[in-house]
């Protein structure tokens, strides 16, 4: 494929969006063997194909997640004892000592970054095949071509026609390619609109039967449930023309805000949660998160082609419905065979590298003990020291005190030099 969007997205992203496309034109030939051409249901098929092919991924991060829950109090402990120490030293015994609490467990601190490391390129590359089908679904693509095969043969300046008629009808080309291109072109056919394409059979009409034709089929393929989705919501509901026309386009992006914010509120059944500052700081943010992606979701939907907002809604009623049972089986899961299980992996691990097997809890329990007993040893010698100040400061007190009500009469100074004779005559 030599589409300008491909090279966009060049490098890690090309060759899962690749594989998606594949996926996806798949589908789309799958569904046309039963008589139906749809876009809108193959990007259904689409999105629970590829949640099923993440559920493992999503599962592992779900799972350290709840583990998280399980050793926060422990972590928020370690944590509020280094309250507020600075210092290198308290630093370093803050890390070991929240390290040993991982290895407790058998996990580690980056245990459930990895999951989302891995996920984040293969999102990123869904939301491109979504946003640009006809790049990487060749049976959608083969449509389009044919309008732009009998377009570039009628030898004018195409190219020059087709700037002038999105400069016309408002068309943002600056994301497709050159328009003396097939891909370039495909990439501009894509985003008319039913009217756009009808103003286009005008512009050419020696091939306007072609045109016409294509385009009937690329509607029927673009109309999900009445919607078209090449066009925005917004641009159905606030026509070019003026004015503002109630459109069924208007569930888009409602129920992409509703569906996202139950998916949100799923996730964080099995959040850590805790007590201290730091916890509650970021409580509170993923609570914002929760309402601001949600309205978010909301304005994406109202201004993007519909096409993305049926993605968005698919993948949250996929993502309720996947965590709603993801939940329960972490509900019934045992803490303590899944601990127990995670350090055998850490220990599957040594063992590849050619090191012993490691006791982990223990050693783990060993190292928060004889750090708490070092701790504990440094501050009943700092207390001593501050009981031993205090006593030699009272008693020399009262050694220079005594003997008159008056300290700065004549006798209670006489009386001090007597004193301090016979304390030093000794």
């Amino acid at each position: 494929m030599e589409f300008l969007v491909l090279t966009k997205v060049g490098g890690v992203l090309g060759p899962f969006a690749t594989v998606l496309g594949v996926i996806m034109d798949w589908l789309f030939q799958l569904t046309s063997t039963f008589g139906i051409q749809n876009i809108g249901l193959c990007i259904i098929l689409f999105t629970l194909v590829t949640k099923l092919l993440m559920f493992p991924l999503t599962l592992k991060q779900q799972k350290s997640s709840k583990l998280m829950s399980v050793m926060q109090p422990e972590i928020a402990a370690v944590q509020a004892k280094y309250k507020g120490k600075t210092d290198q030293e308290s630093m370093r015994k803050q890390n070991v000592e929240i390290q040993a609490v991982y290895e407790k467990y058998g996990t580690s601190m980056t245990g459930g970054c990895v999951q989302l490391i891995i996920q984040m390129p293969i999102l990123f590359a869904l939301y491109q095949v979504i946003y640009h089908i006809p790049a990487y679904v060749q049976s959608v693509k083969a449509v389009f071509e044919n309008v732009v095969t009998a377009i570039s043969s009628l030898g004018v300046d195409h190219v020059g026609m087709l700037t002038q008629f999105a400069a016309d009808n408002k068309i943002n080309i600056s994301r497709v390619g050159d328009l003396g291109s097939s891909n370039g072109m495909v990439d501009f056919l894509y985003q008319l609109n039913p009217d756009q394409w009808n103003s286009l059979q005008g512009l050419f009409p020696k091939v306007q039967e072609t045109i016409a034709s294509n385009a009937a089929q690329i509607a029927h393929m673009n109309s999900f449930l009445g919607i078209n989705l090449a066009s925005t919501p917004a641009s159905v509901m606030f026509p070019s023309g003026g004015g503002f026309h109630l459109s069924i386009a208007i569930l888009i992006p409602i129920l992409a805000g509703v569906s996202q914010w139950f998916s949100a509120r799923l996730m964080t059944v099995n959040q850590p949660q805790s007590g201290n500052d730091e916890s509650n700081v970021m409580s509170q943010s993923m609570k914002s998160m929760n309402t601001v992606m949600p309205l978010m979701s909301v304005f994406f939907c109202f201004t993007f082609a519909s096409g993305i907002g049926i993605y968005w809604i698919a993948s949250s009623v996929f993502q309720i419905i996947q965590q709603v049972a993801v939940n329960r089986y972490l509900n019934k899961i045992d803490m303590d065979d899944m601990i127990k299980k995670n350090v055998e992996k850490a220990n599957k691990k040594r063992a590849k590298k050619g090191l012993p097997p490691q006791r982990v809890a223990q050693n783990a329990t060993a190292n928060l003990k004889n750090l708490q007993a070092s701790n504990e040893r440094a501050e009943a010698e700092k207390n001593e020291k501050l009981e031993k100040t205090k006593e030699q400061v009272k008693a020399s007190n009262d050694f220079y005190s005594s003997g008159s009500s008056n300290p700065n009469s004549i006798a209670a100074k006489a009386r001090m030099v007597e004193k301090y004779n016979e304390k030093h005559n000794k």
